[in-house]
């Protein structure tokens, strides 16, 4: 796990000891005297200074793992969940680095019942041989001494994932009990730490010392297993490993190493997790895969590339120029969705919080997508004559809107940013990345590269997004415009009513031929009109910014001082009711699909809460004796008209008058049809209604439009439905 000695072949299966007893242990031995002096001096140095008193006296110097013990987050994090997850990233990952240099198939970890984590690998084993600086044997050494290991140089890893030399003591260190096994040469060498202290367990009785306990194994396989219990007294109380992080984090391994098996049991007793037992192939395209949601745009993108640079280094006590190899490897993919998925590693440990070989491709996936894949564009080219400030190019987001990516570079000593290794610092890797980035993908998008009607997809969907990012900006605009505007600021066309709130009620009328008597005949208290007079956009088609450009769309956005679309705020609503007021003929009920779809899109919550409502106007009207009769169809004025007649009444006496238009009602119709509270009929209008309406505006813009290629295209499509003897040909 962190060898010193030289690369060896791929071992065969392992056979370490079976794992001691679950039980917990006891130490006959103890260190209580030492514990007792250590406080001594310590409430002496405490006493010192607080007495104003401060000099050498006062100066703690901490030795050897104290200073993991008093500052664990320096060296895990943090004392909660993460941190004592750190605990068993660390064995894990010198486990893994044996897998990546070649010299290891698989790993086990299991979770026991009384705590203890054990890690297994098939690896070439820790030396166990005496350290000529120490004295003591190097498996000793890696276990009790920060920055002690065998991944400070090129000489045995290449490329690893534990470089600081500490995990494996901040394990001991924050451990109460740890026990290693080591396999090799023949041999099975076992070493036990009990509070950091070295030694041995005979039974439940702990010896101390540094001799290793060795047997004979009739087997060439090695190895090595560690067992600790984590000091819970350093922990928050609710921290805990997460099994199901253990096995996420465990697959995207086995996607970094191809061909490395790697198992998790759980055996604590609350848990009712399924034993985990994975093995990838494919490495990075694989993990692309299979975090790919959605529906595909193009398919999957592979770089990588091999470059040298320079950095300053001590070498033996001189800072000296040495030269580094960098591998890269990125996997990539667009799919349908929005939410980008990108994540980065080093070697073989996750970069969560990025870092130099992030910022590089993020910069040169940015770069090459405007200056090539987005060039010449045309939906970009009218936006930016559109868009006098010319924030047309794409950015960050808008190129990985649905990107799924892994970056993973490998080379030997990386600089991170702490020792928990969340973010990379090296300097060169940002250019060495950006450049393979850039010159890879741009051959893809270029001709003769990648798919071209991926390629083609791909434009589509970022030309898109950018444009969406523009009306949204857009809308958010409009949104605090309107939030500020007032009575006076409205719409020239809305006879506005004098109370807001919660009851009053905003009627948009179809034409002004209507809005003379409605205006008339509303209660002025509580009722606005709002007459519409162009064209209202089909907003189930249209871009965000085609339907903020509507003049139409725009009056009902004000008028409502709520915003639009995602920064709609239904509590700012001046109005707490919707009514849509159309003729009942064909015209009238292409929009009023309109105005439904409108409000689908951009004030939804609106529909959700039940507050938009459609007024039925009647389609004939009658008067026989003293009594106005209303049908709404041509069915439910038949029945009237048989019900009138069954007496002596003929049907021909009864003179029914159809309305072409809410324009020919005078003002007591209109305002007892559907302006009244009393009289008129409301339909509330839902969401199921906004789905169908969404589908009937396209319908409406397909046969009454002004595109007849279209129009032609569905009449020709659709003619076979159509009985011919019923055409008049």
């Amino acid at each position: 796990m962190t060898p010193t000695g030289s690369r060896a072949a791929p071992p065969q299966a392992y056979e370490l000891p079976l794992a001691p007893s679950d039980d917990h242990y006891t130490s006959e031995a103890t260190d209580a005297e030492a514990a007792t002096d250590q406080i001594r001096q310590d409430t002496a140095a405490a006493d010192a200074v607080s007495n104003g008193s401060y000099d050498a006296d006062s100066i703690e110097t901490l030795e050897g793992l104290e200073a993991v013990r008093k500052r664990p987050a320096m060296y895990i994090g943090g004392n909660g969940s993460d941190g004592l997850m750190h605990l068993v990233w660390e064995i894990v990952d010198n486990a893994v680095d044996e897998a990546a240099a070649e010299c290891a198939t698989r790993v086990d970890v299991t979770l026991h019942r009384n705590d203890f984590v054990e890690v297994v690998d098939n690896g070439r084993g820790i030396p166990v041989d005496t350290h000529s600086k120490r004295d003591v044997s190097a498996l000793e050494v890696v276990f009790s001494e920060l920055h002690a290991g065998g991944k400070f140089s090129e000489g045995v890893y290449k490329a690893s994932g534990g470089l600081h030399g500490v995990g494996a003591a901040v394990v001991n260190a924050l451990s109460t009990r740890l026990d290693v096994s080591v396999q090799r040469d023949g041999m099975l060498y076992e070493l036990s730490f009990n509070n950091q202290k070295p030694g041995l367990f005979d039974g439940k009785r702990f010896v101390k010392g540094s001799e290793l306990r060795t047997t004979r194994k009739r087997s060439k396989a090695t190895g090595t297993r560690v067992r600790f219990l984590p000091d819970y007294e350093l922990f928050h109380p609710d921290a805990r490993i997460d099994a199901n992080e253990v096995r996420r984090r465990f697959r995207q391994i086995c996607f970094l190493v191809p061909g490395l098996r790697m198992t998790l049991q759980d055996n604590r007793a609350d848990s009712d997790s399924e034993p985990f037992d994975f093995v990838s192939r494919g490495g990075l395209s694989d993990f692309v895969k299979e975090r790919s949601p959605g529906g595909p745009v193009t398919g999957i993108i592979t770089l990588n590339g091999i470059e040298t640079f320079t950095e300053k280094v001590p070498v033996e006590g001189k800072i000296t120029e040495v030269e580094r190899e960098c591998r890269v490897d990125i996997a990539m993919r667009w799919v349908s969705g929005y939410d980008p998925q990108v994540v980065s590693f080093v070697n073989t440990i996750p970069t969560p919080a990025g870092g130099t070989h992030l910022a590089g491709f993020d910069k040169a996936l940015t770069r090459v997508i405007n200056s090539v894949l987005l060039k010449d564009n045309r939906k970009l080219a009218r936006l930016a004559r559109q868009d006098k400030n010319g924030k047309t190019s794409a950015t960050k987001d808008d190129v990985q809107e649905g990107l799924v990516a892994a970056v993973k570079v490998r080379f030997s000593e990386p600089q991170f940013r702490g020792q928990t290794k969340q973010e990379l610092g090296t300097p060169a890797i940002e250019g060495i990345v950006a450049r393979i980035t850039y010159e890879q993908l741009k051959e893809w998008f270029e001709p003769g590269g990648g798919p071209r009607s991926q390629v083609k997809a791909l434009g589509d969907k970022l030309a898109t997004a950018v444009a969406n990012r523009v009306a949204s900006k857009q809308m958010l605009d409009n949104r605090r415009k309107a939030a500020s505007l007032g009575s006076t600021n409205m719409p020239d066309k809305l006879a506005d009513c004098r109370v807001h709130g919660p009851e009053a009620e905003l009627i948009l009328v179809e034409g002004d031929s209507a809005a003379g008597p409605a205006k008339r005949g509303r209660d002025s208290e509580f009722m606005a009109i709002l007459p519409l007079r162009g064209k209202i956009v089909n907003a189930a088609k249209a871009s965000p910014k085609q339907v903020l450009d509507n003049a139409e769309a725009q009056a009902i956005f004000t008028a409502m001082g709520a915003g639009a679309g995602d920064a709609f705020d239904i509590e700012a609503a001046r109005y707490g009711r919707i009514v849509i007021l159309c003729d009942a003929d064909v015209d009238g009920s292409h929009i009023r699909c309109l105005l439904l779809t409108l409000i689908h899109g951009y004030m939804r919550e609106m529909l959700v809460q039940g507050r938009v409502f459609s007024a039925q106007p009647p389609l004939y009207t009658a008067r026989v004796g003293d009594r106005t009769y209303r049908a709404y169809s041509d069915e439910e004025r038949d029945r009237i008209t048989g019900d009138l007649c069954r007496g002596k009444r003929r049907p021909e006496n009864v003179k029914w008058q159809r309305f072409k238009g809410l324009g020919e009602m005078n003002t007591d119709e209109l305002r007892h049809c559907a302006l009244d509270p009393d009289t008129r009929t409301l339909r509330r209008l839902t969401m199921a209604d906004a789905q169908q309406a969404d589908a009937a505006a396209e319908m409406f813009d397909v046969l009454m439009g002004s595109d007849v290629a279209v129009r032609r295209d569905y009449l020709v499509e659709n003619s076979s439905l159509v009985d011919e003897a019923t055409l008049d040909i």
